[in-house]
């Protein structure tokens, strides 16, 4: 039987009961250490019995650890990713001028006037195109037969085109009663005249058409003055140059385009012409 006092000695020794342990860390484990390798010098079952409590106390200290790096390993991940999250936004805030490509860009609103169906565009005014004289065939008046008709038809129709007023019509209807009696007129002279349509056959000289016409003088070609729509345009563009012709006597307007021998013979066809012009704007209204 051990002696009291022995006892006494093994529960004092080394013990650290009333005073602190400044022992390091590093002595500690040594320590240890050493203190497990005696006990495992022991009988079996203690040593089995030991060495299944170090497994158990070295895995606690393994799942700690790992416990630990985990942790720490997270907190890595969320400091590595929290720049990214800022940055996206910054990019996008920045990113005003998105093209059409950009499947995140904001569709374009329609127009006020696309999506009210009750708005209606501002109609656009138009030009108001000119009235086109009607091809109606006019019955002859005046005394004119059908062919006389149709010639000044042509005369009248014309001077529309070229806005013309009705006191320049009648002159040039009147001039052309006087000139071809209202017939289209080649001339046995020029040969080539008879080549183009026309009524009658004539001598004076090279003058050809409805207002006899001379090639010669400068007023055309022969199968353009043979051409009674031409013609026309031809005497009234000379009409046009002559100073105060609106207000002349008719016989006078048409003198001084056409200087005839006979200068007052255009006066006696002025009511005739005018009935004649009567009935061609009559009938294209």
């Amino acid at each position: 039987m051990p002696d009291a006092n022995s006892l006494d000695d093994h529960r004092t020794h080394g013990a650290a009961v009333d005073r602190s342990d400044d022992t390091p860390s590093s002595v500690k484990s040594n320590t240890l250490g050493a203190y497990a390798r005696n006990l495992l010098r022991g009988p079996g079952r203690v040593r089995i019995a030991l060495a299944a409590g170090l497994v158990c106390c070295l895995g606690l200290t393994a799942v700690a650890q790992t416990r630990d790096e985990a942790a720490a390993d997270a907190a890595r991940i969320d400091a590595a990713a929290a720049p990214i999250e800022r940055a996206e936004p910054d990019a996008a805030s920045r990113d005003h001028d998105r093209s059409a490509k950009d499947p995140k860009a904001s569709p374009v609103a329609p127009s006020t006037a696309a999506a009210d169906p009750d708005v209606r565009p501002a109609p656009t005014k138009k030009p108001k195109p000119k009235p086109k004289p009607k091809s109606t065939v006019v019955a002859p008046v005046a005394g004119l037969d059908r062919a006389q008709m149709r010639n000044a038809q042509a005369i009248v129709r014309t001077g529309q085109k070229m806005d013309m007023p009705r006191r320049a019509l009648v002159i040039a209807v009147a001039t052309a009663m006087q000139e071809s009696t209202l017939y289209n007129y080649a001339s046995g002279v020029l040969p080539e005249s008879q080549n183009y349509p026309h009524q009658a056959i004539g001598w004076d000289h090279d003058s050809v058409g409805l207002f006899q016409q001379r090639p010669s003088s400068g007023w055309g070609e022969v199968g353009e003055l043979m051409d009674p729509a031409f013609a026309t345009r031809q005497f009234l563009s000379a009409l046009m140059q002559v100073p105060g012709w609106q207000q002349m006597r008719l016989t006078d307007a048409a003198q001084a385009v056409q200087v005839s021998a006979f200068p007052e013979h255009y006066a006696q066809h002025e009511w005739r012409a005018a009935e004649v012009v009567d009935a061609v704007l009559d009938a294209g209204r």
